[in-house]
């Protein structure tokens, strides 16, 4: 991390354009890259972001694996709620999690890990928004991934609200 700037006089440090405005700090690191200007970037908080970027993208994927769980074990565990929303969110977080797999293929080895823990967190989505008690769902996964991201899954019982659609 480099050491901040300090007023001569009074010895108290300057905050960084990084600390202070951080969209005016980005555009600044962007236009000393475009003009190669490598000794004025701010190395350590650039290697930071860059770190935190490749965390969101699989912070992301784990979401939106969390979402479509949740969504197939309230699909599963409640047909009597079944709802064209439901259906749009299966949908919806499955087409997102193979677009995002297909702007990072790197995240591919990542996906059993991922399912682990989106798993824990979709049935505690579940069971926030069913009512049912924990107990209801099993302790692992039921389903493998590729049940999960298949366009034409849905466990349980099968519904007239696929079929329709």
């Amino acid at each position: 991390m480099p050491v901040p700037e300090t007023n001569q006089q009074t010895a108290i440090p300057t905050p960084n354009l990084y600390e202070t405005d951080f969209y005016a700090w980005t555009q600044e690191q962007a236009s000393l890259l475009r003009q190669q200007q490598w000794s004025q970037l701010d190395l350590g908080n650039l290697i930071e972001e860059i770190e935190s970027l490749g965390k969101q993208q699989r912070q992301e994927l784990r979401n939106r694996l969390t979402v479509l769980i949740g969504h197939l074990l309230k699909w599963e565990y409640q047909p009597q709620r079944r709802s064209r929303s439901w259906l749009a969110t299966i949908r919806l977080q499955r087409l997102d999690v193979s677009e995002l797999l297909e702007e990072n293929p790197s995240l591919k080895p990542y996906l059993e890990e991922a399912l682990q823990k989106a798993y824990a967190k979709g049935v505690l989505l579940a069971v926030g928004e069913t009512e049912l008690p924990i107990r209801t769902f099993p302790a692992e996964c039921p389903y493998n991934l590729a049940e999960i991201l298949e366009d034409s899954f849905y466990p349980g019982e099968p519904s007239e609200l696929v079929r329709q659609s």
